[in-house]
């Protein structure tokens, strides 16, 4: 019974945090915010239009991948930022892959919903 107590209580801080995150990106990334808007229509979208619910898994699913990019994104630019104030290569390659991965999710989104909607 303690195990499963501790675990709880390791959850619930799981998600302490994770809310503390989300929230801390929400004030200061503006890309965050357009991205959660962007999947707020998207999910509408999908919840509007005759779709399978496997294509609305997809659309869901890659919706959220942006965010989990954009949110790696943040963490990569913060982290990069914290240790330097130079302009340096290697922290310009970090940001730029960081950014690449958003608009590859981003692409896959939408290919998605290309592919659904001529389909």
């Amino acid at each position: 019974m303690e195990f499963v107590k501790s675990e709880a209580r390791r959850l619930a801080k799981t998600c302490i945090w994770s809310w503390a995150g989300w929230r801390a990106a929400w004030r200061s990334e503006k890309t965050l915010r357009q991205w959660t808007l962007a999947n707020a229509l998207s999910a509408l979208l999908a919840f509007t239009l005759d779709l399978s619910p496997a294509e609305r898994a997809v659309i869901l699913g890659l919706g959220l991948m942006v965010l989990v990019a954009e949110l790696l994104n943040t963490a990569i630019e913060e982290v990069v930022d914290y240790i330097s104030t130079e302009t340096h290569p290697r922290a310009a390659k970090a940001k730029d892959c960081g950014s690449a991965a958003v608009a590859v999710a981003a692409i896959a989104a939408g290919l998605a919903w290309a592919v659904i909607l001529l389909g």
